[in-house]
């Protein structure tokens, strides 16, 4: 045994899962807050996915992507808030090792979907407003599910690649109670700049131009009132609404994720500090479905119709239904 594995071997030996330290009615509170949230992720997507699945007139490029972010989140309330709140509230981590390592994988990979598909949301709205003819005519669902697709494949090879290839967990020895992800300098610094620097760049870049597209066309609209061209006019109009409500998407989404990356490469940012401001990240998963319930008006009529059990009815996913252009 070398000095390295020794000196994780005394630490282990030394490493003992705190004694909750909190009363039992605040230790009672958390939880009941942690099953809230994760509740709330899962049904708020789960009414995303089954409204755009189900409704035949919702089956639009932008709303394909809209549901592969929902899946994604759906699957972060599932299978990442649970054992991450578990794993804070407890301040230990007693899902074992294997798991361990399962747990930071599904993490890394929805995280690195999820950019994916706001940054392919952004190129969206950036070609439906500037140019428009185009994106009508060539911008098919075949495309789209192909884009999606690739988002999903690439994703996984490069989290697998990062893990397996680029990590240092077949060499690392874990404690009983800890969960690390650890990363060689070069691999994070890859992360970084795949995850981060280069779809966020390209995130803020499109939206800078969507907003300046969107201040002309509504300079157009103006015109178009002018002129009773009503047809143009709503349909440049409900261009411009997605592309507003998109955009708070968007931002919101990296208010969410830069802090974590920020502190995780900060040399004196604790890993408690760092699982922490995780958090933030993943909420984002929850705040997703109240921007669709707040700013789209189809997304509202879609509740009342599924928790009423409408949807049941034979003709309830033709478009009549909805009665929305969007």
């Amino acid at each position: 045994m070398n000095s390295t594995e020794g000196n994780q071997t005394d630490h282990c030996l030394e490493f003992s899962c705190p004694e909750r330290s909190v009363s039992t009615a605040v230790y009672v509170f958390l939880y009941v807050c942690a099953v809230t949230v994760v509740l709330l992720t899962v049904c708020g997507n789960l009414l995303i996915i089954i409204s755009i699945c189900h409704f035949k007139q919702l089956h639009t490029p932008t709303n394909m992507l809209i549901l592969s972010l929902a899946v994604s989140d759906c699957l972060v309330g599932l299978f990442v808030m649970p054992f991450h709140f578990i794993w804070l509230i407890e301040s230990c981590w007693i899902f074992g090792h294997i798991f361990c390592v399962l747990f930071n994988f599904v993490s890394f990979q929805l995280t690195s979907v999820s950019v994916g598909n706001v940054a392919l949301i952004a190129l969206d709205r950036y070609m439906a407003l500037n140019h428009p003819f185009l994106y009508s005519k060539d911008i098919s669902s075949m495309i789209i599910h192909t884009l999606i697709f690739l988002i999903w494949f690439f994703s996984l090879l490069y989290n697998f690649a990062m893990f397996y290839v680029g990590g240092n967990f077949t060499d690392l020895i874990i404690c009983p109670g800890e969960c690390p992800y650890v990363f060689g300098e070069n691999s994070t610094i890859v992360d970084l700049l795949f995850v981060v620097i280069i779809p966020c760049s390209l995130m803020v870049i499109l939206y800078i131009q969507v907003f300046a597209l969107a201040r002309k066309h509504a300079n157009a609209i103006r015109e178009l009132n002018q002129n009773k061209n009503v047809y143009k006019c709503d349909s440049m109009r409900s261009e411009r609404k997605a592309a507003k409500v998109l955009g708070i998407l968007v931002f919101v989404f990296l208010a969410c994720l830069l802090p974590y990356y920020v502190c995780s490469v900060t040399s004196d940012s604790s890993y408690l500090m760092i699982n922490n401001v995780l958090i933030l990240f993943y909420l984002n998963s929850s705040i997703n479905p109240i921007i669709y319930a707040l700013f789209y008006s189809w997304f509202q009529k879609c509740i009342k119709l599924i928790l009423s059990c409408r949807i049941m009815y034979t003709d309830c996913s033709f478009a009549n239904v909805l009665g929305i252009n969007k």
